[in-house]
């Protein structure tokens, strides 16, 4: 038997097959009946959020607590593997494990998000004063992307960790870090199953990231260098980034690491940029008021359902928890069967106390920074009446066209805007470079840590980039399967939960 045909053997076909074929079936439907298939969309991710919003905040506050035990209890004290110093420094490992989530989505998000709140009646106020609004808007996009939804990525994360480098169970799947709980069934139907629907669900959020952050890289190039602000546009922008994260992953993780550093400074220089066009006593001074207002009121935002539907629009059964709370957990959850994998594989050396309060301190605080400068300058600009962002949202003005605005009232919008584009280029690509290898490896049967081939990397990383190029030309269909990709993130979510058990479990034996 040649060395070729004993890899095709190791391949799991199945696994790196039928995920594809679902979502490019589902495409066609999309592309074919879209009004048909946005109607049963739109119903279903609705039931499931006004049914199970609960189920998703109280999963929320489980994993953040979990964390808290884990890291702070005698477990915190096990060490991944028998290195003497962790593999990877501080520097570049927190690097890793900020960029290979969804830093250019947090980067997007945190240049405008805080627009939306402005405009919004959160918990039980019945109207807000403009005290209450600049408070509110700064301090629920810091507790939108902090401590809860980073804990969905950082405790799987710490459980793969353990399984990889002290249980020394090397296949890389989600049915396996189940196995404790579910036993042989890991290798029969409901492994297969399991391993099946997150791989789809993987793709599906994949192929539909880039439709919200590409549109503001594109009409950047537009404003600063005259880029037609067009598909071909995006397509061009998406090329470079697939050259950019396949290159960095054929190397391996040093090629990912040489980008994550990368992707770092370009984030300083930028948050740079923005303190030096701000107000900085007011970025500042906000900044604090938000994070003690989130202290203040933590449990409260985490558990705040809204029963009556008070704070729901006309017509609609989705309250604010429902419309953003909730839907940030599940597009967090839809996230992390991946992303955890990655960093746990990285963190070999490190304690679990390590891998938690590090990978939060680094996950979360680098966000926190984000939202904080980027969100704070717009927000000011908006008390002080020099521009409607938050009114423009409302009307609904395309969120790249209000970044834009905010971007022209720094001292060098286009050397900021420049920058902006390089930073999410290479947040990009560092992303998709961490979940090109974690898939790479996935799509092997039987060991796990053995390195994937190049072709098998290079394979992930067309099928990141193709999909979406193909996607572009039907907006509604990149809508709708995004869409799906939060619906499928409440059976995910069901499994976390085992991961979550079974690691418990096993760790028992190493206190």
């Amino acid at each position: 038997m040649t060395n070729n045909h004993a890899a095709r053997r190791k391949l799991d076909l199945p696994v790196i097959l039928v995920p594809l074929l679902i979502i490019f079936t589902i495409c066609a439907l999309l592309i074919a009946f879209p009004e048909e298939s946005q109607r049963v969309i739109v119903e279903v991710r609705d039931f499931i959020t006004d049914t199970f919003g609960w189920y998703y905040i109280l999963s929320g506050l489980l994993f953040f607590l979990a964390g808290m035990y884990i890291a702070f209890s005698k477990r915190g004290n096990i060490r991944l593997g028998n290195a003497e110093k962790p593999k990877y420094g501080t520097f570049a490992w927190g690097s890793m494990v900020f960029t290979a989530t969804m830093a250019a989505d947090i980067l997007f998000f945190a240049l405008h998000e805080w627009g939306y709140y402005y405009t919004s009646v959160p918990l039980d106020f019945a109207e807000m004063t403009l005290a209450q609004k600049q408070l509110w808007a700064s301090s629920y996009p810091l507790f939108h992307w902090s401590l809860i939804p980073w804990s969905f990525y950082i405790v799987p994360a710490a459980a793969y960790g353990y399984m990889f480098f002290v249980d020394r169970r090397n296949r890389q799947r989600l049915s396996e870090a189940c196995r404790p709980i579910i036993g042989k069934q890991a290798d029969g139907a409901l492994g297969h199953t399991m391993d099946l629907f997150s791989v789809f669900g993987l793709l599906a959020g994949t192929a539909t990231t880039f439709s919200l952050s590409t549109p503001l890289i594109t009409l950047a190039l537009n404003r600063v260098f005259g880029f037609p602000d067009n598909k071909f546009t995006v397509i061009g922008v998406l090329v470079v980034i697939a050259v950019v994260y396949t290159v960095a992953v054929v190397f391996s993780f040093k090629g990912i690491a040489y980008v994550a550093k990368l992707c770092v400074w370009l984030y300083v220089a930028l948050v740079l940029l923005f303190l030096i066009g701000s107000n900085f006593i007011y970025t500042l001074e906000t900044s604090v008021t938000a994070v003690g207002n989130i202290a203040n009121n933590f449990f409260r935002m985490a558990t705040w359902l809204d029963p009556l539907r008070l704070t729901a629009a006309e017509g609609s059964t989705m309250g604010f928890p429902q419309q953003w709370t909730v839907f940030y957990w599940a597009y967090w959850i839809a996230w992390c069967v991946a992303t955890p994998f990655f960093i746990g594989r990285i963190s070999e050396g490190r304690t679990l106390r390590q891998v938690i309060l590090g990978g939060l301190l680094a996950g979360a605080g680098a966000t926190t920074i984000s939202f904080m400068v980027f969100g704070n300058f717009g927000l000011h600009l908006q008390t002080e009446g020099r521009i409607a962002a938050a009114e423009m949202l409302a009307q609904g003005t395309p969120a790249s066209e209000v970044i834009i605005e905010i971007f022209n009232h720094l001292p060098l919008p286009h050397i900021s805007m420049v920058v902006l584009v390089l930073a999410m280029v290479f947040f990009y690509a560092s992303t998709f470079d961490a979940l090109a290898m974690v898939m790479s490896t996935y799509s092997y049967r039987g060991d796990s840590l053995e390195e994937p081939g190049k072709g098998m990397k290079a394979y992930w990383s067309m099928i990141f980039v193709v999909l979406p190029i193909g996607l572009l030309f039907s907006e509604q269909a990149m809508t709708q399967l995004q869409t799906i990709s939060i619906i499928a993130a409440f059976p995910i979510s069901l499994i976390l939960i085992v991961v979550l058990v079974s690691f418990m479990r096993t760790s028992k034996k190493s206190i």
